[in-house]
Parts: C-alpha cells; sequence; structure tokens
C-alpha cells in the first residue's frame, strides 16, 4: 500500500498548556489551573483555589491566545498541513453548568481556527484535554457523577454547532485510558482526567471504574451526537497507549505483557465493537464494582463508532511477572528495557514500539489511525547567535517516521497523518516545567514563567519541513 498523498502532517498542542490568559474574556477556572508548577524530582501539587504566592504555569502558558497568528504563521512555514489544538471547556462554559456558553470564548476558538483554515492547515479539534471547569469537581463530583455526561455534551453540541462549517476532525477526549480501576494510579493521571486526587478518594477503585465508564458513555454520546450535527464530521478519541513487552519468553511474562496492554483496549472496544466490553464488567464484579448500564446506554454504543484511532506514542515497557530491582523503573512504572536509550527525562526511546503498536491496533480494529503524539523532552541550549542544534530530536523524529513509513509500506497499516507533540516548546503537563522542551520552536521562557517569550527556529524546525516535503 503506497503512503497517502493526503497525508497530515503538523502538530499537537493543548490549552492548558500553552493559552495562558486564564482568566481572560469570562474563562472559568479549570482544573488545571490550580495545579503548581513541579520539576522531574518534585511532584506538581493539586489546589482545590489558586492560592496567593504559587505558581500555576496555566496561568501563562506561551501566551498562545494572544500569539496564535503568529505561531501558525510559523508551523505553515513549517510545512504543517494539519494542527491538533484543544478547546478549554471553562472558556465556553466557565462553571460548566452555565445557562448559556461564553460568546467571547467561542469566537476567540473561532478565531483560531479560521486563521489556520487561512494557512491551508487543517484544524484537529479535542475537546477533552484535561481542561474541566473547576466547578463541575466540586459541585458534581466531577465524571463519578453522570449528570457531568449531559453536561459534556451540551458543551459538544455547542462546539460542534458552532463550527460544523469550518472543522471536520474532531477527538471526544485525550488519554482517558490512563483512568482504570485496576491500576494503582498516580494522583497526577487521576487527577488531570477528573480533577480527583486518587490518593484521597473513599474507595478509589470503585470511583475510578464509576468515571472511566462515565467518560467512555459520554464519548461515544458525542460521537453519535456530532454525526447527527455533520455527518461529514470525522470523530476519533486519542488515546496515550505504552506498549509493553515480555521480559522473558517466561510465559508469566508473556500473560502479564497482554494484560497490561488489555487496560488500553476495554475503551477503545467500547467505541468500536458496539457494546461496553463484557470482560471488563466481569473485572469489576469481581472487585465487588457493579457497573449500571441502561438500555439507553445499550443502545447508544450500538450506534456509535469511531471514525478514527488517535494514537499518542512515546515510549514502550517491559513486564516482568518476578519483581526485580535490576533495570530499575521508568515513568509508566514498569521495567527499563536495557536494549533501549532513555530520555533526558526516563522514557524509553524506541522507534520500533510505534509500528508494533499500529500493527497491533490496525489488525484489532481495522479502522483509520493518525499520530496525534510523538515526541522528544529534552534539554535545549539556545546558542549566543539565536540559533538551537537539535540533532539529537531530528535523530528520534527521523527513526519513529521510519519506522511509521515501514507500518504503512510493509504492514499495509491505516495510518492517515503524523502530529508531532509540542511543535512549539510550551508546559509539561507532567513536570510544570518549561526547560522539558520538545517544539521545533524555541521560546524565551524559564520555569517561571521570565522570558521574552520571543519566538525561534531550531535546526529541527528546517529538518521537519524538508523531510516531510519530501516524503
Amino acid at each position: 500500500m503506497a503512503i497517502s498523498k493526503k497525508m497530515l502532517w503538523g502538530g499537537s498542542i493543548a490549552a492548558h498548556q500553552c493559552e495562558g490568559a486564564y482568566k481572560t474574556d469570562g474563562k472559568g477556572l479549570g482544573i488545571m489551573d490550580v495545579v503548581t508548577a513541579g520539576s522531574a524530582s518534585a511532584p506538581r501539587i493539586f489546589h482545590g483555589e489558586v492560592e496567593e504566592g504559587q505558581v500555576y504555569p496555566s496561568h501563562y502558558g506561551i501566551d498562545f491566545y494572544h500569539r496564535y497568528k503568529e505561531d501558525i504563521a510559523l508551523f505553515a512555514e513549517a510545512g504543517f498541513t494539519a494542527l491538533r489544538i484543544s478547546i478549554d471547556w471553562a472558556r465556553i462554559y466557565p462553571n460548566g453548568d452555565d445557562a448559556a456558553p461564553n460568546q467571547a470564548g467561542i469566537e476567540h476558538y473561532r478565531d483560531v481556527i479560521m486563521e489556520l483554515r487561512r494557512r491551508d492547515i487543517e484544524p484537529i479539534v479535542t475537546l477533552f484535554h484535561f481542561e474541566m471547569p473547576l466547578n463541575l469537581v466540586k459541585k458534581y463530583g466531577s465524571w463519578a457523577n453522570r449528570e457531568t455526561i449531559q453536561l459534556y455534551l451540551r458543551y459538544c453540541e455547542t462546539m460542534f454547532t458552532e463550527f460544523k462549517d469550518i472543522v471536520t476532525y474532531w477527538s471526544t477526549f485525550n488519554e482517558m485510558n490512563h483512568l482504570d480501576a485496576d491500576l494503582l494510579l498516580s494522583d497526577f493521571f487521576t487527577y488531570m482526567n477528573t480533577g480527583l486526587c486518587y490518593s484521597k478518594v473513599e474507595n478509589p477503585a470503585k470511583v475510578m471504574a464509576e468515571c472511566a465508564y462515565n467518560m467512555t458513555l459520554a464519548s461515544v454520546k458525542a460521537i453519535n451526537c456530532g454525526h447527527r450535527i455533520n455527518p461529514d464530521f470525522q470523530i476519533g478519541c486519542v488515546f496515550g497507549i505504552t506498549p509493553s513487552y515480555a521480559k522473558t519468553c517466561n510465559p508469566d511474562d508473556s500473560i502479564l505483557a497482554y494484560k497490561n496492554m488489555e487496560r488500553d483496549w476495554y475503551q477503545i472496544d467500547a467505541m468500536c465493537k458496539g457494546a461496553f466490553p463484557e470482560y471488563k464488567l466481569n473485572e469489576y464484579r469481581k472487585r465487588g464494582i457493579e457497573t449500571k448500564i441502561s438500555e439507553e446506554d445499550k443502545k447508544e454504543y450500538a450506534d456509535s463508532k469511531l471514525d478514527f484511532i488517535g494514537v499518542n506514542y512515546y515510549a514502550s515497557s517491559v513486564s516482568s511477572a518476578q519483581e526485580s530491582d535490576d533495570d530499575g523503573e521508568n515513568f509508566f512504572g514498569a521495567s527499563n528495557n536495557p536494549y533501549l536509550r532513555q530520555s533526558d527525562w526516563g522514557w524509553t526511546i524506541d522507534p520500533q514500539g510505534l509500528r508494533y503498536l499500529l500493527m497491533m491496533l490496525d489488525r484489532r480494529y481495522n479502522i483509520p489511525m493518525i499520530i496525534t503524539e510523538n515526541g522528544l523532552g529534552a534539554f535545549d541550549q539556545k546558542e549566543q547567535d539565536g540559533s538551537v542544534h537539535d540533532q539529537y530530536r531530528i535523530d528520534y523524529l527521523k527513526n519513529h517516521l521510519d519506522e511509521l513509513k515501514k507500518s504503512i509500506n510493509e504492514d499495509c497499516v491505516n495510518c492517515f497523518g503524523y502530529l508531532m507533540w509540542g511543535p512549539i516548546d510550551l508546559i509539561s503537563a507532567t513536570t510544570g516545567e518549561m526547560k522539558k522542551r520538545y517544539g521545533f520552536i524555541y521560546v524565551d521562557q524559564d520555569d517561571e514563567g521570565n522570558g521574552t517569550l520571543e519566538r525561534s527556529k531550531k535546526d529541527s524546525f528546517y529538518w521537519f519541513r524538508d523531510y516531510t516535503k519530501n516524503w
């Protein structure tokens, strides 16, 4: 199968990591607006409100809210044909349950989308990228309450209706698969998805199962809603997936590796196979968790199907049934792979893992896919002349794109685009740092939000433009 000439090339960004302007034009507080800065050694702290004297990176981002025209012009110069953005729910419904949407928020995103269109860049809009009105957590208990589904659907319907003629590609959620009752999850992953901290919730396994189910149901309902508004919409969902290898040929390792991967499948199964999977319900029952699925829910699942799967891929992991500290532990809580190098932040660098993952997804679901995130967070040194020689990033991207080419040409995988994460330096979601840089474009700002915000092109900027042009 030849590589499609319609291949989309570009990047992905998220509102809470780049926009700033956290109180501008009627925006309400979102769950990420009360998360402090952190580092690789000091975790981010989650507050229930804005506290004086604390540093909250979402408050300033990289000021994309005001500088989007400048940044989009740079993306166009880099050869982008697509950009994935997120809409901050709290800019549209500041409290989540407001009687009417905030028109200033709608018009801002309309201006951003139209600027992309003017530059011949396809907008891909994510409706939930860890951006939830804080009021929905305090008043309703977040996704553990089914009322939140209806409020989310109202928000989605507003966006689908407002932008039905200027947006084709939508994603309902970003990485809600990090929420699972069977994982001893960190506060970080549960908070980003729900605004709730795993360690502070009574009976967390039950609450996380309720949240995961309700978010899955919300996604299928949103897909059905969007297709009713415009049948030409292409609506997907984005999953952050870390493929797992068995550490040895011990069958126990292979079974564990399969189970570790299966946690990432059940929500995709629910959105592609017409029903919430019985195997997951049985797992819940074994833990004493009963999930109520109404006849209306069943119909929503039966009627819904993803148009595409968004794949966020950064690293692979290793599964071992035998506890051992020999190889250490990586960011994802699994053993490090002795055959692979690691990034500055301890993430394995595994280009072949992308090919392995795409084959599994393609054979299991047989629907189109797009790489929605892939990239290297690294320390960048800006030279006196303003240049950034990031050959390490070029090598990372080239190796992954070479494997993507094999996936399409040799494995016949149906992938229609590649969006690298953080095409411009922005706030790291995991650490709240600025020095963990991903972009082709350098932003003059430090971890405390100080700097000129001047944008400048790295070596990788020119490489990506030329590589994708000659793909």
